[in-house]
């Protein structure tokens, strides 16, 4: 029986090595993902009077489910509903096994992998090289409040929406 190391959920095995090469993908690829995204974001924003029509909670489960599907393959995403990909250099820093939001640990390898997972990438390490590809790659050094775990599942995609729509001044 294999011990979990030491901030490994108990049962939960490292992740397999190839599943690291879409988010790799993604943080070579940040510029492009990033004005995708502002492309998308815009959209939806535009979207907002027909999403609140409809009903904004009425939506949440299937745009989630979409998320899930999009993210989970290009940022291996873990859908904490607080989405800061555009700060982090497409890197979700949800995949650090510390669920570190503010930078890496002092547990970074001399090759850059992770101190819990040493085949693995620090994420942080990743989240700096795609950063330096995006136009708002300074963004990496804002300071990101703690974590609200009741998001957890929710769309981060409707909640851009409706917090623009509403920072805006125009009523959905």
């Amino acid at each position: 029986m294999r011990i979990p190391a030491a901030f490994e959920p108990a049962g939960k095995p490292p992740r397999p090595r190839g599943r690291f090469a879409m988010r790799f993908w993604s943080t070579r690829h940040a510029r492009l993902l990033e004005t995708s995204y502002a492309w998308f974001e815009h959209g939806l924003v535009r979207l907002a009077p027909l999403f609140a029509r409809i009903g904004w909670a009425r939506l949440e489960t299937p745009v989630a489910f979409l998320e899930r599907q999009v993210k989970g393959v290009l940022f291996d995403c873990r859908m904490c509903g607080q989405c800061i990909l555009s700060s982090t250099g497409m890197s979700c820093p949800m995949n650090c096994p510390k669920n570190l939001r503010n930078g890496p640990c002092g547990g970074v390898r001399a090759d850059g992998n992770c101190e819990v997972y040493a085949d693995m990438p620090c994420v942080w390490v990743e989240a700096w090289n795609g950063s330096r590809f995006m136009r708002d790659g300074d963004r990496l050094g804002d300071v990101q409040p703690p974590i609200d775990h009741r998001l957890k599942g929710t769309s981060s995609w409707l909640r851009v929406a409706r917090e623009k729509v509403a920072t805006t001044g125009k009523r959905p």
